[in-house]
């Protein structure tokens, strides 16, 4: 009995891979299935719209920390003041002295969240049956079209080795171009990570975020990885959009970009990848994807 609970805990993460159920299966379940015209047509929202909710998202979780961010402030002085215009302003919703900035009140990156976009997410159990850890709408309401996790991780190239990192890894995204994302937060995929993020650190200026490889991201929207697929019980509900970081990024919140590249090329923009939602999302619902895209 223990060798076949095994083998079935092994085929479920294997048969993604396994071609022949691979073409069984998408040919039985459309309704699993995303389709996209064409490669340049993926996106379910503006590229705009994912940069004004990252930036204002990473800007409120910016403004929590900011009794931590005396070293890089300490280096942008014309930055420091616009923070301090935004903080001076926050502390005053809160009747909190806006002169004490030591004594601001500290939430919770969850509860950052709520107050920017008023929702929050977070793992749990999933409500599918053997399926582990899901992602959850744990507060407020998400309408259609809103960017509600990220999908975090190491971002190779088609050319980069990825063979040791893929194996038994159920974690790997891959990209319509090809570009494979690996957010597998344990083994030898969590050590490549940690090494290329603080590879490409400069001084105090962090140009991503380890902290999803923990129990507690310091940017909530890092867990979509967990998202699970979607069945004919349940439908989709989110769908992956990738998204390239534009060079004019703030470099003070690319501390909170849950992605690094697996080589270091300044010439390139880092990939991301978030999940839109396909319709109003209440709390509690669990998020669905589409784990498979089919390009005609």
């Amino acid at each position: 009995a223990a060798m076949l609970r095994e083998l079935r805990r092994r085929w479920r993460s294997y048969k993604y891979r396994f071609v022949p159920w691979l073409a069984l299966n998408l040919r039985r379940q459309r309704r699993t299935l995303r389709y996209v015209p064409e490669s340049s047509q993926d996106k379910i929202i503006a590229d705009e719209n994912v940069f004004e909710t990252l930036l204002k998202t990473f800007k409120a979780l910016f403004i929590n920390d900011f009794g931590r961010q005396a070293d890089i402030l300490a280096l942008l002085p014309e930055v420091k003041c616009q923070y301090l215009e935004l903080l001076t302003v926050e502390q005053k919703q809160l009747k909190v002295n806006p002169c004490n900035h030591q004594g601001q009140h500290v939430f919770t990156p969850e509860e950052v969240l709520f107050n920017t976009l008023g929702f929050a997410v977070s793992r749990d159990q999933s409500s599918l049956v053997s399926a582990g850890t899901g992602v959850f709408v744990t507060k407020g309401f998400v309408p259609k079209g809103t960017v509600v996790s990220m999908y975090p991780g190491t971002v190779y190239r088609k050319h980069e080795p990825i063979f040791f990192q893929s194996l038994g890894n159920p974690f790997i995204f891959r990209c319509i171009d090809g570009v494979l994302i690996d957010g597998n937060d344990k083994g030898l995929s969590r050590s490549v990570y940690r090494s290329c993020s603080r590879r490409d650190q400069l001084g105090p200026f962090q140009m991503s975020d380890e902290s999803w490889l923990t129990a507690t991201p310091q940017n909530p929207l890092a867990v979509g990885q967990y998202v699970n697929n979607c069945s004919h019980e349940k439908a989709a509900n989110v769908c992956y959009q990738e998204f390239d970081v534009p060079g004019h990024f703030p470099v003070e919140l690319k501390q909170y970009l849950p992605n690094v590249a697996y080589s270091h090329d300044i010439e390139s923009h880092l990939r991301c990848v978030v999940l839109v939602t396909l319709r109003d999302i209440k709390q509690g619902e669990e998020l669905f994807s589409n784990y498979y895209t089919v390009v005609n």
